[in-house]
């Protein structure tokens, strides 16, 4: 033999033997009785060796049939062995996902969460930015981005899954408390030290809304301010002012005791938390399985709630203002 033989000759002969003739087979598989018959004898004729006895009533395999019968089982077993191996990569979350969130999000959440998920998925690479300015996802080329965001995210073409509603809180140490005393009403913090963020630090308004939907706003006097929310953090447990807080950098400080929450029966407002991500980079299994277990795990670490049980803010310009 001069040449392997034909492996489509083996596999048709491995189903005639399979199904114990060639009209049981062709019903089996949806091919003509002819083909089959005419394929296996083109592979006893390359073989040259008489594999399988047949006329109208008898279907008997040889000898040496039965033998090259067992070695074509086994070839279509590594076959479909390699085929189930070769879809299971591409089904296994593999390859690298970038991925972009604030500073807060990465240092209350994501220094957690992401740790777990490549131990979980050890073919994914995680390249993470952090930054608190908008990406453009398909500019940029990332392929998830967990924004934080106060108004309704415009209409594109990125795919959204709201994660949930962070609240913010007007928090501070007991020592300043204890000092300068606790306010009792949204008017008290026009004479309190604020710690203030954002550049339009001599014009940040604070809008409360009250558990009767009462809406007011109020200016405290600038103490401290930075873009960086954990500074405000150790500025406030430091005893430097009245801060204006996510429930998130704060909960941990509630807890221990360092921070006190002020004025806890009115809302401060709050910001949705959202992911996105493109369309076509969503259905490949390394970011469809990031997105999935962020999902998961987000909301409790950041403390994230339905939007539904928080009282919404005041919109700008609205309320009342207290100076």
């Amino acid at each position: 033999m001069d040449r392997m033989p034909n492996l489509n000759d083996l596999y048709w002969f491995a189903q005639v033997v399979e199904r114990k003739g060639f009209s049981e087979a062709a019903r089996a598989i949806g091919a003509p009785k002819s083909t089959l018959s005419k394929r296996v004898a083109a592979l006893e004729q390359q073989l040259g060796v008489r594999l399988i006895q047949r006329n109208s009533r008898n279907f008997v395999v040889t000898e040496i049939g039965e033998q090259v019968y067992r070695h074509a089982a086994a070839m279509l077993a590594q076959a479909e062995a390699a085929q189930d191996l070769a879809q299971g990569y591409l089904s296994e979350p593999s390859g690298t996902v970038r991925l972009t969130a604030s500073m807060t999000t990465a240092q209350v959440a994501l220094v957690q969460a992401l740790p777990r998920f490549g131990l979980a998925y050890p073919k994914v690479a995680i390249a993470l930015h952090v930054t608190n300015r908008p990406v453009d996802l398909v500019q940029e080329g990332f392929d998830i981005a967990v924004r934080a965001h106060y108004a309704p995210l415009p209409d594109s073409e990125l795919i959204q899954r709201r994660l949930g509603f962070a609240p913010i809180l007007l928090v501070a140490s007991p020592g300043y408390l204890k000092r300068r005393g606790t306010p009792v009403q949204p008017a008290d913090l026009a004479v309190h030290d604020g710690l203030l963020t954002g550049p339009a630090i001599l014009t940040e308004v604070w809008r409360l809304q009250g558990p009767a939907g009462n809406a007011v706003e109020v200016r405290p006097a600038l103490r401290f301010a930075a873009d960086e929310p954990a500074a405000l953090v150790a500025a406030a447990i430091a005893g430097l002012g009245i801060a204006r807080l996510p429930h998130s950098l704060c909960q941990s400080h509630l807890e221990q005791g360092s921070l006190v929450r002020i004025l806890p029966e009115w809302s401060a407002g709050g910001a949705a938390i959202t992911m996105l991500t493109l369309h076509r980079r969503g259905q490949l299994p390394a970011v469809r399985a990031l997105i999935d277990f962020l999902a998961e795990e987000l909301p409790p670490l950041m403390g994230l709630r339905d939007s539904a049980d928080i009282p919404a803010p005041a919109p700008d310009g609205g309320g009342r203002r207290l100076r």
